[in-house]
Parts: C-alpha cells; sequence; structure tokens
C-alpha cells in the first residue's frame, strides 16, 4: 500500500510518509505467518514444483495476498492455507523467519513482537513441535542481531485444532518461557469455538511468566472480550474493536486497564469494518481505552506499519501527538520484564519526537 503527501488536505512534515517512516516504531501483533515475502514464496514454489501457479509474482500474489477478494475472513484466511504449503525444509523456515524480522526492522520497528504458530509450521513435513520452536528462535534472534531490532516471540495457539494438540504446542512455549518465547497467544474461529476449553492452558500461562495475549471481539461479540479477560488471564487483546458495543465490557476493561493490539487494515480486509473512516479506533480513544497499533498480516495485507500510521493520520484523522501515545502505550504494554520494559519506554520517550517540536 502507498500513500501520498496530497492524500491529507493539509499536508504538513507531519503527514508525510517519509516523517513516519523515520519514527521507530513498535509492532505487538505481527503474525510470521503473514509477514513472508511474495519474492522468497514465488522461489519456493518453483523450487518445490508447489501447486500454485507461479510463474511469475504477478500469478502467485492472488493466493498469498489479498488482491480484489471481497472483505470478509473467509477470503483473508484462505490465503494462510495456502501459505501452509511453504515451510518445506527447516533452511526455510529459518530464512522466511529471518526475512520477516529484517523487514520489519527496515520499516524502523524497533521492538517487535512476532507470533507465529509452530503446528502451522510443521503440518506439511511433520516436523517436530520442538524442533520448528528452535528454528523460529534461533532465526529470529540472528536477525535481530544482525539489524539492530527488539524481538520477542509468541506462540499462538488456535480456538479449532484439537484441545490435545493445543496442549502439546503450549508445553513447548511454556519450555521455552523466558528463552525465546515471551507470551502466548489465542487465534482461529472465536464464533464457532468459545474459549472455555484452553482457560487451564492459559492459567498455566500466566503460572510461568509468559504474557498473554486473546484474538477476541473481532469476528465475535463484545462477550469475547470479557472471556478473554475473566476466564482466559489476558493482559493484552489481540484486535478488540468490538468492545465499544458492550457498556459493561468497556467498564470491565477500563478498570482493568486492558491494552488493545488494534490491525486498520487488517480489519477492513477481513469485513469486521465496512469503511476505514468508521473505523471504531477513534471511539476507543474518545472512551479512554488503551490502544496500541499494529499490522496483523503486513506480507497478507501488503502494508507496512508506516502504512498504518498514514491511514490513521488520513482516514481517521488522528494527529501526531495520539501516535506518539500509542506507540508509547506498545512500550508500556511490551512481554517483557518490569526493568527492561522501563529501558524500552525510556528509549522510546528520547526517541520519538515531543509533539510541540514537530
Amino acid at each position: 500500500m502507498n500513500w501520498s503527501n496530497t492524500d491529507h488536505p493539509h499536508a504538513t512534515p507531519k503527514h508525510r510518509p517519509q516523517f513516519w517512516r523515520a519514527l521507530p516504531k513498535i509492532d505487538l501483533h505481527r503474525h510470521l505467518e503473514g509477514s513472508l515475502r511474495l519474492e522468497s514464496l514465488l522461489e519456493i514454489a518453483q523450487t518445490f514444483n508447489l501447486d500454485v501457479p507461479a510463474d511469475n509474482l504477478e500469478t502467485l500474489r492472488p493466493y498469498v495476498q489479498v488482491t480484489t477478494d471481497p472483505a470478509n475472513h473467509i477470503a483473508f484466511l484462505s490465503k494462510f492455507e495456502v501459505l501452509r504449503h511453504f515451510y518445506r525444509t527447516p533452511e526455510i523456515i529459518r530464512r522466511l523467519v529471518y526475512e520477516a524480522v529484517s523487514d520489519a526492522a527496515a520499516d524502523n520497528v524497533r521492538y517487535l513482537e512476532l507470533r507465529f504458530s509452530p503446528q502451522a509450521l510443521a503440518r506439511v513435513r511433520n516436523f517436530p513441535l520442538e524442533d520448528v520452536t528452535d528454528w523460529v528462535i534461533a532465526a529470529a534472534n540472528q536477525s535481530a542481531d544482525d539489524h539492530n531490532i527488539q524481538i520477542g516471540l509468541i506462540v499462538t495457539l488456535v480456538r479449532h485444532d484439537p484441545l490435545p494438540q493445543a496442549r502439546k504446542v503450549a508445553e513447548v512455549a511454556f519450555a521455552r518461557a523466558g528463552a525465546g518465547i515471551v507470551g502466548l497467544d489465542l487465534a482461529g474461529d472465536e464464533v464457532r469455538f468459545p474459549p472455555e476449553p484452553f482457560t487451564p492452558i492459559f492459567k498455566e500461562a500466566k503460572q510461568v511468566g509468559l504474557g498473554v495475549t486473546i484474538h477476541a471481539g473481532e469476528w465475535a461479540s463484545a462477550k469475547g472480550v470479557r472471556q478473554a479477560i475473566e476466564d482466559l488471564y489476558a493482559m493484552r487483546i489481540g484486535h478488540g474493536i468490538r468492545v465499544i458495543e458492550n457498556s459493561q465490557v468497556l467498564r470491565l476493561v477500563l478498570e482493568r486497564n486492558v491494552p488493545f493490539e488494534v490491525c486498520l487494515t487488517s480489519n477492513l480486509q477481513t469485513g469486521v469494518v465496512h469503511s476505514m473512516n468508521h473505523h471504531p479506533l477513534v471511539d476507543m480513544l474518545d472512551l479512554g481505552l488503551k490502544v496500541t497499533l499494529n499490522t496483523d498480516d503486513p506480507a497478507v495485507s501488503n502494508i507496512t506499519l508506516t502504512d498504518e500510521y498514514g491511514v490513521a493520520v488520513n482516514k481517521l484523522g488522528l494527529r501526531y501527538e495520539t501516535l506518539r501515545r500509542l506507540t508509547l502505550n506498545a512500550a508500556e504494554t511490551a512481554f517483557l520484564p518490569p526493568k527492561p520494559r522501563s529501558e524500552l519506554m525510556a528509549k522510546f520517550e528520547e526517541w520519538l519526537p515531543a509533539p510541540d517540536i514537530v
């Protein structure tokens, strides 16, 4: 996605892509499986003769990236069904992880929490979950060292996968708590699969010191946000934009100061919102909710975090001081121990220009 200086009626330096691109950023909600380079996917498809049109980038693109698709979650998630066929060797997995982290760094993301599903990476070749997780950790750390970016990894469970499999994946994450893995996530079909069966897993995640973030209040109602907080010990909510539909859930969120990981373009492409001009982010801010801005699946959506800043400014009318606050919110709610989190907050306070001098 590209946006130009002329998109905004009063294009000051604060509204220009160069300004946003140069700012240090934080992304707390980015899926590895949605962050794969199209060029790398083309090479893999051709090398392994995958059953997908791969004559060139443009023939492959519609299968792994949102193009002219209808705006609904079925079309969006169909990309991941294709993408799961690309994880053919340990070397490929390591490469894709390395590139995903380096691409974030190229967008001046200085702190990244990258989430991934070991079961998705392991499925086609039946790799051991432990091995896959260790490959991701090693490649992410190497890329972070090479590209001056700080990274934490979050393991994602899937609601509609068998519960015994989710337990196995969670145990792999528990064994690596503080050794590459910083959090546990729950994603998937929140409409048909309630969260209660996962309560023991997320209780244990909290006990072993992992951060807990739950996809909720995206495709289903605000009730999912309440369930995430009360049943799954959520410390952050992925998406959660339907929280504004229920005053009781709003009260709970405000009392506990639970942060939200908002992803603008993803919400439009999945049909959660029907017009960016009416995205509830502005309402969430007006209600005093703690919000962060993230990409979700940048390669599938064909965006960067810089692009999302541009959408926030041009489509929603957010000002620099608001975007600065969202970034500081992200630093404040990163899944880090207290001292490193305080250090991260201090860095971003220093790096981000004060609103009155921009």
